[in-house]
């Protein structure tokens, strides 16, 4: 009996040994350093001009991406739009051409002051100081239809990803109040302030039709030092003065790409692995010294759009057990709008999308790692770790948690319906000066790229979503994650 056991034993490694060589071929077999160059110097060529939202660039990368799902044998995803497309419906503000704020008598305009939210006014009132302006702030003020002023942040709360997911949380706040104004003051350095002043400096976008309000009041981040706000009390009335003028509201469409492969297991076809990355950039900006004003986008992200381009091209050449659902984002840069179109407006039912294996970049500073922003927090972490093992990849997680990147690209709106989607990044250990030299500026080149270790990211993803999807096991969150409850409610019992 015992010698039985140990063979099958035996027979049962062997097996596994050789599914696993199996699904590695087939990655080898697909996943190939010239492609992926051709790939990456067209999506981050200057003929595509940083691929901003509104302009023929992305509309050229939509086509391109389209016609290499096509030319693989992805399917025509059922309800899109010519079968690879999902119309995404947006409104766009324009800057204003004048911006000037007085608080207290002193002025600030230019580049003290950054939008987060923006229309036309012209306002000279007495505001509400309102502390941190957190929901325990507002008991007992009366602000509707006045202008509110408050510190960034919280008191324990100063990092850079705790001030941008405050700041939203504020906005609702002030939203839900009445007022017409929310104005934070921060004490930035010169250098850090122009990094944030340059990422909120763009036309702002937001989707319309949608069943949920948008817009609010007007938010503006304003660059001082907290002694400006520091001897008032909560409710104090400060003399406060706001005008915007030249901002212009039009309406455009984009474009989701969608493509489809079926899976082959009679019963695990049912359900849906995504595998989605966004495709836009930012656009041209102000010339540099070398008089080079294109955001080419290398890293960010045309490199996350040839990673699911490599997936679908191996998945559709060789199918997983599970079906197969590609999605390319659009305006990503505009505040993930792509990506929460889609979650509102799903092509296939979001019960049945049991995980979203997501792609995006900044840039890399260890040639010997895949950063996965969320790999523990899902039960696919083994897979994934294999997979990057037997690449020559070691495979980490969020080496930077107190800048939340989990909450801030497309995997979020999946991960707040409940499915189980980690952001598959380039190597990275630290937010360092590697990484700045080529996030969003126009140094982020296809021809600075590294593309030995790129074939070896790519190769580890592909053998990834492989595993992923032939797993007997569908993957859940792990209990006790802050989405674990929302999965539980999408799913049930399944």
């Amino acid at each position: 009996m015992r010698k039985t056991i140990l063979i099958l034993s035996a027979l049962f490694i062997c097996h596994l040994s050789m599914a696993q060589s199996s699904d590695l071929e087939k990655v080898k077999a697909t996943v190939e350093k010239e492609e992926i160059k051709s790939h990456i110097f067209y999506l981050a060529s200057d003929e595509l001009r940083g691929r901003e939202v509104g302009t023929p660039g992305i509309e050229k990368a939509a086509d391109y991406i389209a016609a290499e799902f096509k030319r693989y044998g992805v399917k025509p995803v059922p309800g899109a739009d010519n079968g690879y497309f999902q119309q995404v419906l947006l409104k766009q503000a324009s800057l204003p051409n004048k911006i000037k704020v007085t608080i207290s008598e002193k002025d600030f305009s230019g580049q003290q002051v950054a939008i987060f939210n923006a229309e036309n006014i012209e306002k000279v009132t007495q505001a509400v100081y309102l502390n941190y302006g957190m929901s325990d702030d507002y008991e007992g003020a009366d602000v509707k239809g006045k202008i509110i002023l408050v510190k960034a942040g919280a008191p324990d709360q100063t990092d850079q990803g705790s001030l941008f997911k405050l700041s939203l949380q504020k906005r609702g706040f002030a939203q839900a109040a009445g007022a017409i104004a929310l104005i934070e003051v921060h004490d930035y350095n010169a250098q850090y302030w122009g990094s944030v002043k340059g990422y909120l400096s763009h036309d702002k976008m937001t989707l319309r039709d949608k069943n949920e309000p948008v817009g609010g009041p007007v938010h503006l981040w304003v660059n001082s030092n907290h002694n400006l706000l520091d001897e008032l009390e909560k409710g104090a009335e400060v003399s406060t003065g706001l005008v915007i003028s030249g901002i212009d509201n039009n309406r455009l469409t984009s474009r989701n790409v969608v493509g489809i492969v079926e899976g082959t297991d009679p019963k695990l076809k049912n359900e849906y692995i995504i595998y989605s990355a966004h495709y836009d950039h930012v656009g041209v900006g102000k010339p540099n010294a070398e008089l080079d004003s294109i955001f080419n986008g290398a890293r960010d992200n045309a490199v996350g759009t040839v990673t699911v381009l490599s997936a679908a091209e191996n998945i559709a050449k060789y199918p997983t057990k599970r079906s197969a659902l590609f999605i390319l984002f659009t305006a990503e840069e505009k505040g993930l709008l792509g990506s929460k179109w889609y979650v509102e407006n799903p092509l296939v039912p979001l019960k049945q999308a049991v995980y979203c294996f997501n792609s995006d970049n900044a840039s890399y500073n260890d040639t010997t790692k895949a950063t996965i922003v969320g790999l523990e927090r899902t039960t696919a972490s083994q897979n994934i770790k294999e997979a990057c093992s037997a690449i020559g990849l070691t495979a980490i997680d969020d080496p930077a948690p107190e800048q939340n990147l989990f909450d801030r690209s497309d995997n979020v709106h999946f991960a707040t319906k409940g499915i189980p989607a980690p952001t598959f990044s380039l190597g990275f250990t630290a937010f360092d000066k590697e990484l700045f030299k080529y996030y969003h500026q126009v140094t982020d080149n296809p021809e600075t790229l590294n593309y030995d270790y790129l074939l070896k990211f790519f190769r580890a993803y592909v053998l990834s979503c492989r595993k992923i999807a032939n797993d007997e096991e569908t993957p859940v969150w792990v209990e006790g994650d802050k989405y674990y409850e929302a999965g539980q409610e999408l799913y049930g019992d399944r």
